[in-house]
């Protein structure tokens, strides 16, 4: 299995140079949308590419509002102040995630709750977060769901669309009007991936999405609020120093965040957004060529839930253990090619080590097994050397 899939990745990106795990391509109008934020001098916080990539994300995603912030991070932070979260609240979460999941609950001084994962979404489990409440938690006379043990109110559920493929939200939404949660999607990954039609980070209560670096599209850092009307408007209030319009005078009405994306960065993701088509069907027909090439091997290909369409942002097969984990992992870097272990679970870290965790039997089997493999989108033939 091991040849055949080096050759496989050398082929496809047609070079024996180092080949990164995922990496940004600017193809388009990237240059000169950039160029025009600076002839205009508007390169701060203010700006027309900032009001059209909101607007055209908004009409991407189906969001009747989207936000824009300086990064993924600080948009879910203000996705969870915009559902109440707040000191010594509690937010359920999934320990297979990156650390900013967990980061953006401790800004608000509130603290995860660990519920394990399904194998096949890599996602939080709708029956875990079931049993976990069933087990732990109680609603009040007011309707707040809170834990047994401390009575701390539990605020909200904040599952991760894992390497972009959706969670079970219709699992979720379920079990969160049932305990009278909050749902805020971290979308962070998955710009492009859709639930039964429904793209992700609009279904629940909020959601948002990152525009990092390596993620399908870039501003270089970057992220989104996706929200209703009421909730983007409070969104955009919070994310520009809760600021109050007024001609000259300096009135903040409440603590606010100096989070808004820069004109710079919102033209490079406008130009970005006009190719997202484009990388998605090639990021498509990468996983299906994976796919084929690891089948018939004892490795699993991580494949799209039922019903869902993802963009297959990061490419993952699950090995049969934590040995074959590591040997692909050490001959595939030995050779150049760049691949990646999933996180280590949330709930291992410091900062986390001491919050509620439920039974993570299938986080921790995934952690053991699952390999990221290249996903970048090839850069034209000219670029590649």
């Amino acid at each position: 299995m091991l040849q055949p899939l080096i050759d496989f990745v050398r082929d496809h990106y047609h070079t024996n140079d180092f080949i990164p795990l995922h990496v940004p391509v600017f193809g388009g109008n990237e240059k000169a949308y950039v160029a025009e934020t600076i002839d205009s001098t508007f390169v701060s916080s203010v700006g027309a590419f900032v009001d059209r990539f909101e607007q055209d994300m908004a009409a991407y995603t189906g969001s009747p509002r989207a936000v824009a912030t300086v990064n993924g991070t600080a948009a879910l932070h203000v996705a969870l102040r915009l559902v109440d979260v707040g000191p010594s609240d509690y937010v359920i979460t999934q320990p297979l995630t990156f650390v900013a999941t967990c980061n953006a609950i401790a800004y608000c001084g509130a603290m995860p709750i660990f519920v394990d994962v399904d194998r096949h979404t890599l996602g939080l489990s709708p029956k875990a977060l079931a049993e976990w409440l069933e087990a732990h938690a109680y609603r009040d006379d007011r309707g707040l769901c809170r834990r047994r043990e401390g009575n701390g109110v539990i605020r909200a559920c904040l599952p991760m669309h894992t390497f972009g493929h959706p969670a079970d939200l219709d699992g979720l939404l379920r079990v969160c009007t049932d305990w009278g949660l909050a749902l805020v999607e971290d979308a962070a990954e998955s710009l492009g991936s859709t639930y039964h039609g429904r793209h992700t980070g609009t279904v629940g209560d909020v959601g948002t999405l990152s525009f990092n670096g390596n993620k399908v599209i870039t501003t270089g850092g970057g992220g989104m609020i996706l929200a209703d009307q009421a909730l983007g408007k409070r969104a955009k209030h919070l994310t520009t120093t809760a600021k109050q319009p007024h001609v000259y005078e300096y009135v903040h009405d409440e603590l606010g965040y100096n989070y808004r994306l820069p004109n710079l960065n919102a033209a490079l993701g406008c130009a970005q957004l006009e190719q997202l088509d484009a990388y998605l069907t090639e990021k498509r027909q990468l996983a299906a060529d994976y796919a084929a090439c690891l089948a018939g091997s004892d490795v699993t290909f991580v494949t799209e839930p039922a019903g869902c369409r993802s963009n297959y942002w990061l490419n993952a097969v699950i090995c049969t253990d934590h040995e074959q984990r590591d040997q692909l992992l050490k001959a595939t870097n030995e050779q150049g090619i760049m691949t990646r272990p999933i996180w280590q679970l949330m709930n291992r870290l410091p900062m986390y080590n001491h919050a509620p965790a439920g039974e993570l039997s299938n986080a921790l089997w995934l952690e053991a097994r699952v390999v990221n493999l290249p996903s970048g989108i090839r850069a034209g033939e000219e670029e590649l050397g």
